[in-house]
């Protein structure tokens, strides 16, 4: 069945009217096995055997919320299609990806940039079925289209089934479920579409980002960190249609080429709710919490401080003024573990994207000047802190690179605020100064001050 899809006819009345043998070809390749953002040409329009009655071939614009998963996040697109005569009802989902070789290795791919999504075609029901499994409202339009219109995005969507056809290279902003959709669609309008929306919005993708993983804070946070300047340009209204709500607004707006006794008909019509499910609730902010619980420790750390008899910053056996009591140094050790975890792996990865990851949103970030991949020597230090609950012995030779290194660090911290207020990049830096500048800064003296001891050269326990 599926070699009958690679039949070469032409169009036209003068087809034997048989079964609807397209419909044979959706079905079979549902069981076949499991890029490019700017649509190839499909080269004979005729390529491919069409159905019987293109005015009994309905086409359906398909929206699906966001989800409170990782991926599901900004919403979904699908296109449903159905033929009266033959009965096929089938989803044309471009959202699928190969997770057989587990998260871990899916995870290594996504972040080199090799994410090869695909296209699957499932029973609608059975589509819409793990939909409200899931939990996430359904929102279901008819798309009004000529015969013509039909004709030229039916002719895609069997060249999409080819099995070379059936994988993408998957971008989340440029090529995706809902921008392959779109792109179908504005062929099958002959450019209307991306005609129509030529505008600029006034919203970031980094705004986008945010506003959508508002249910996962934690990761919201984490991605705001990790991506650069590139996603902190207004979209234009086309590029805006990434998302799933977005498509179907904008669609929603538009006039279709079909009257109706004399009257234009709207592109979509027939709109209905299939289900429909609470969104995602917004989670508390990871920045504030970070904050807070920085500022907890900090106190805890002040008030746990002993003076010592004398005033200078080094007394004559070296030790300082202020030290702090065993519980102190538990929670410094605490606070420096889970810090120097955070910040070396997260300037481990802002590194090792700007050199092997195919994203280029990570690559060129500023927020290295803050988060650095040394950082996570500092568990070793954490470590003495937390179980030894004592000051970390410097003698002549380590304590000049311990200071340059925390010393590094506040200059660090001093050239970020001075990029971001002197309006010297492009990228968003508002986030990480208004809640992280200071408590770092706070941190790193208190660690500076209160964290070492000098020593002569000897062995110390």
């Amino acid at each position: 069945m599926a070699s009958a899809s690679r039949q070469t006819r032409p169009a036209g009345p003068g087809h034997a009217r048989r079964p609807f043998r397209a419909a044979c070809i959706l079905l079979a390749l549902l069981l076949l096995p499991a890029a490019q953002a700017q649509v190839p040409p499909l080269g004979d329009p005729g390529r491919y055997p069409e159905p019987e009655d293109f005015g009994r071939l309905h086409f359906y614009l398909v929206t699906v919320d966001v989800g409170d998963r990782l991926w599901d996040n900004f919403g979904h697109s699908a296109l449903r299609v159905h033929d009266e005569v033959s009965g096929a009802d089938v989803l044309f989902n471009w959202g699928g990806f190969d997770a057989s070789g587990g998260m871990f290795r899916f995870g290594f791919r996504f972040f080199l940039g090799e994410m090869n999504y695909r296209l699957f075609t499932v029973p609608t029901e059975q589509a819409y079925a793990l939909y409200r499994e899931e939990e996430r409202s359904i929102w279901e339009d008819r798309i009004n289209l000529n015969n013509a219109e039909k004709a030229r995005l039916y002719q895609r969507l069997m060249w999409n089934l080819e099995p070379e056809n059936l994988v993408y290279e998957y971008d989340y902003f440029d090529d995706n479920c809902t921008t392959r959709l779109r792109d179908y669609l504005d062929e099958a309008l002959d450019g209307r579409l991306s005609g129509q929306y030529t505008g600029m919005t006034a919203t970031t993708y980094r705004q986008v980002v945010q506003s959508h993983y508002a249910s996962i804070s934690a990761v919201a946070m984490l991605l705001d960190l990790a991506m650069n300047s590139n996603i902190d340009r207004a979209m234009s209204e086309w590029e805006s249609m990434f998302l799933p709500l977005n498509l179907r607004r904008q669609l929603l707006r538009m006039d279709s080429d079909v009257a109706l006794g004399g009257e234009q008909l709207p592109l979509l019509a027939e709109s209905r709710l299939v289900d429909e499910f609470p969104p995602p609730s917004r989670q508390w902010d990871a920045y504030m919490v970070f904050v807070v619980i920085l500022a907890s420790l900090t106190l805890w750390l002040l008030f746990t401080t002993r003076r010592r008899r004398y005033s200078r910053f080094m007394d004559s056996s070296h030790n300082p003024p202020r030290t702090l009591s065993p519980a102190g140094y538990q929670v410094l050790g605490a606070a420096t573990l889970i810090g120097s975890i955070f910040s070396g792996m997260l300037g481990c990865l802002m590194l090792g994207s700007w050199f092997w990851s195919g994203h280029e949103d990570l690559h060129h970030n500023f927020n290295l000047l803050l988060f650095w991949p040394t950082d996570l020597f500092g568990i070793a230090m954490s470590l003495r802190w937390l179980f030894l609950k004592s000051p970390w012995p410097l003698d002549q030779y380590s304590a000049p690179y311990t200071n340059y290194y925390i010393l590094a660090h506040v200059v660090g911290i001093g050239a970020y605020a001075g990029i971001h207020f002197g309006g010297l990049t492009e990228q968003d830096l508002s986030n990480v100064t208004t809640w992280l500048l200071a408590p770092m800064a706070v941190v790193m003296v208190l660690i500076w001050q209160r964290g070492f001891r000098r020593v002569e050269n000897a062995i110390v326990l």
